[in-house]
């Protein structure tokens, strides 16, 4: 079998997917994307699929190291993102070849279903204890929500008091049974981190994630030591090379992603690196359904899995959902707040191509918000 294409589509509201056709028919989808940023990854897995042409594509290992160490300058969201969707889409041919979910491949399942959490409450976090009531009405167990909008390096007592009262409120709405998520999304200082965490502790938030930017990494070890609530790190992380540092800090949760952590193959030794340090896997994944698909794969056959994020209903999705662009939604269907092992071969799920060739004559040019400060300056999104 050889590779005869890779083909890329921009699909609505703010994803790529991208096919990988072969000469014996069979093809692989994949999920390589920065959000805001995907007309950039495009040209990168354009610029990259001169070498796969004509390549045998069950060799997932030996193109996953040419990709991502063939040129002299490595690394980084847009590299690591186009290499990402092509080796899901690569995995998916693979499972496809031996009629077996990828999962199979990746050792076996250890588990019958993946818990998942649903968004509450926007970029800009309002009416989450009602919002929370109705994520619980439809069957989920976990919500996260952001903690607040932007922050000042050090805000005032009531901007504090707000992020507390609104994961509060959540937490009255969830009862002891559930769990809430809290992502500070790198609007935090640590000094702002240090003074919030210790104030959730009573409220035992599952994790709050990005308590502090990628570049401040070296704070999570203190941050960690000066509160009792576990911390997730990892979406802006991009390779175990970025994690090795990382995982030793005292986190609690690595949340990388597969579509821009170098995809499955990179995912499942991030995995293994973080078991060695009692560190749970939550994968982020706030984008379509190959991603979440590829997503879930891994999850059922990773033994450290904790949680596993996904986009339906998610604030960014207005006007198209996962399930538009599938054959079939059932594979994703959330029952219970869990999403049952996916059995079909390759990523388990049957994209609509035609929906997706659709989409793409129209496309998108997403663009994540930039924010401001009252005074002007800029603010961290």
């Amino acid at each position: 079998m050889k590779i005869t294409s890779v083909e890329t589509f921009l699909v609505a509201p703010r994803w790529l997917f991208l096919r990988v056709g072969t000469d014996e028919g069979l093809a692989g989808w994949g999920e390589p994307v920065v959000e805001g940023r995907a007309e950039t990854v495009r040209a990168a897995v354009a610029e990259l699929s001169g070498y796969l042409l004509g390549e045998d594509p069950l060799r997932l290992e030996h193109h996953w190291q040419v990709l991502t160490k063939g040129g002299f300058y490595r690394g980084g969201p847009v590299l690591s993102s186009a290499v990402a969707g092509i080796d899901q889409a690569l995995w998916d041919l693979a499972g496809k070849t031996y009629g077996v979910p990828v999962h199979q491949l990746l050792g076996g399942p250890v588990r019958e279903r993946a818990r998942v959490y649903a968004w509450i409450g926007g970029d800009r976090p309002t009416q989450v204890a009602e919002l929370a009531t109705e994520q619980v009405e439809a069957g989920f167990t976990a919500v996260k929500m952001n903690g607040s909008a932007q922050m000042r390096h050090i805000d005032t007592p009531a901007r504090t008091e707000e992020v507390v009262a609104r994961v509060a409120a959540v937490r009255e709405a969830l009862g002891p049974d559930r769990d809430v998520v809290v992502d500070f999304h790198g609007r935090m200082s640590t000094a702002m981190s240090r003074r919030l965490l210790r104030m959730l502790e009573p409220l035992q938030p599952l994790f709050v994630e990005e308590p502090v930017l990628p570049e401040h990494s070296r704070d999570l070890r203190s941050l960690a030591e000066s509160s009792g609530v576990p911390l997730a790190v990892g979406e802006r992380l991009y390779s175990r090379w970025d994690f090795r540092d990382v995982l030793p800090s005292g986190i609690a949760v690595a949340q990388p992603d597969v579509s821009h952590a170098g995809g499955i193959s990179e995912l499942r030794r991030i995995a293994a690196a973080a078991e060695t340090y009692d560190v749970a896997m939550a994968p982020h994944c706030p984008l379509g359904p190959i991603a979440l698909a590829a997503s879930l794969q891994l999850d059922f056959a990773t033994p450290n899995f904790l949680i596993q994020e996904q986009s339906l209903g998610l604030h960014y999705n207005k006007g198209n959902e996962m399930f538009d662009y599938l054959l079939d939604p059932e594979p994703l269907r959330v029952r219970d707040g869990h999403i049952a092992r996916l059995t079909g071969p390759g990523l388990g799920i049957e994209i609509d191509e035609a929906a997706v060739r659709r989409a793409d004559e129209t496309g998108h040019r997403w663009r994540n918000p930039v924010w401001l400060h009252e005074d002007g300056s800029f603010a961290e999104w």
